[in-house]
């Protein structure tokens, strides 16, 4: 039950961050470009873990609390937006959370269709960037996974830290809440402090 309902959070979570993403372009004025991008943003790490998993129906076609989250979010989105958008770094904010419940619940669902641990973290990590990566495509932004920012590392840190305390028997719960709070902190404070991974320059390269 407890997995069930961070779906439907972190799917209301990533269709603000894609509405409002949307939102800041210029060319998605519309309601429906915008509504477009959120429900992209929230369905599609989802609908390619579950295609990868062979798990059909896939979720969201099964499910219309999915599709009433999402409209629910885009709503949100309209109504409250003039004051979403005064929260310092509301995207970021929104993004952070959804990514942390959404790597998490990729590896769950992996691990409940029997696949090995390191299929599943991969799975978790596909989860959770997904949907970011379509978001970005859409508004022609560069996605944040191929950015210099850590962010595709703090999911497979949390993916690796809550397969591991399953391995050692905690409680689910207990390692869902623990691996997810990991994942959010993890992002909050590489942003902060602007810590990156090493940059693969080619300029760097030598010729022997």
């Amino acid at each position: 039950m407890l997995f069930y309902w961070l779906n439907l959070i972190g799917i209301f979570f990533f269709t603000i961050s894609g509405s409002l993403a949307a939102r800041d372009k210029k060319h998605y004025h519309d309601y429906f470009g915008v509504f477009f991008t959120g429900f992209l943003t929230a369905i599609g790490g989802g609908t390619l873990r579950d295609m990868m998993l062979g798990a059909y129906p896939i979720s969201w076609l099964n499910d219309k609390n999915i599709l009433i989250s999402i409209i629910c979010a885009f709503l949100v989105t309209l109504i409250f937006k003039k004051y979403i958008i005064k929260l310092r770094r509301t995207l970021f904010l929104f993004d952070t959370i959804g990514v942390g419940i959404y790597t998490i619940l990729g590896v769950q669902i992996s691990l409940e269709h029997h696949v090995n641990p390191y299929a599943a973290v991969i799975l978790g990590l596909i989860s959770a960037v997904f949907g970011g990566v379509i978001r970005d495509t859409l508004i022609n932004e560069i996605p944040l996974i191929f950015a210099k920012e850590i962010y595709a590392t703090a999911c497979i840190i949390g993916a690796v830290l809550f397969v591991t305390l399953l391995h050692l028997n905690v409680n689910t719960n207990i390692a869902a809440t623990i691996s997810m709070s990991i994942i959010i902190i993890i992002r909050i404070i590489a942003v902060k402090y602007k810590l990156a991974l090493p940059k693969f320059d080619k300029h760097n390269e030598t010729i022997d």
